[in-house]
């Protein structure tokens, strides 16, 4: 018997083209970010058992704003906690080429805003090819979490392109690399494709809502 999925009946809310456009401050939120070509929307779209929500496309870069996503109560239900609202927020993809510079600089400076300003955010999902070494935006992410204390989760996707024991090898080689690198991260296979590792990596980002991070505000603050 298959587990109830906690992020079933997400919904679309706004699409932002700066953070002051976004829902209020408040509550829980879990950002998921990644290149242009990791396979986010497709991600997210798994996730939520929602195979529309995030738009996916043949063309990488096409999540051009922050796109905001409500949760359901049912998501918000904790019996040791009192509800809060609760969102996922998908970030733009990151490192397209036919994106204008111009738009990818108002990006870069538009996530950075958010993930030092934002009070609500509780962690980060980082959406990484398995099949590719980490590029700079990843290492630029996942540095910044753990300077600022922001949990996060990585899934390596599109590991149905990869047989399971070389899958296997590519999990405990980002592992080895994480302890090398003083990076605390945890990770995890994933395919939206094939269905690997969806149940798990539901877990972790409800996890990541329901952990409080009131120390870490102060950190993203300064």
């Amino acid at each position: 018997m298959s587990t109830p999925n906690p992020l079933q009946g997400a919904q679309f809310v706004l699409a932002a083209h700066r953070i002051s456009q976004l829902p209020a401050d408040q509550g829980a939120e879990v950002a998921f970010a990644g290149r242009s070509n990791a396979g986010k929307s497709s991600a997210l779209n798994a996730l939520t058992g929602h195979r529309g929500l995030a738009r996916t496309s043949k063309t990488p870069g096409r999540t051009q704003q922050m796109v905001a996503f409500s949760l359901p109560p049912s998501a918000r239900h904790d019996a040791r906690q009192p509800a809060v609202d609760m969102r996922l927020i998908d970030l733009p993809g990151y490192g397209y080429a036919k994106v204008p510079l111009e738009m990818r600089e108002h990006w870069r400076l538009e996530i950075d805003a958010y993930l030092h300003q934002r009070r609500s955010l509780c962690g980060l999902v980082l959406i990484v090819d398995i099949r590719h070494p980490l590029k700079e935006f990843d290492r630029t992410m996942l540095q910044f979490c753990f300077a600022t204390a922001l949990p996060c989760h990585v899934l390596l996707t599109k590991a149905d392109k990869l047989s399971r024991g070389q899958a296997a090898q590519a999990l405990a080689a980002l592992r080895r690399q994480f302890a090398g690198e003083g990076l605390h991260a945890t990770v995890q296979v994933f395919s939206s494709s094939a269905g690997t590792g969806v149940e798990e990596a539901r877990q972790a980002v409800m996890t990541l809502l329901r952990q409080p991070r009131e120390g870490a505000h102060q950190d993203r603050e300064r």
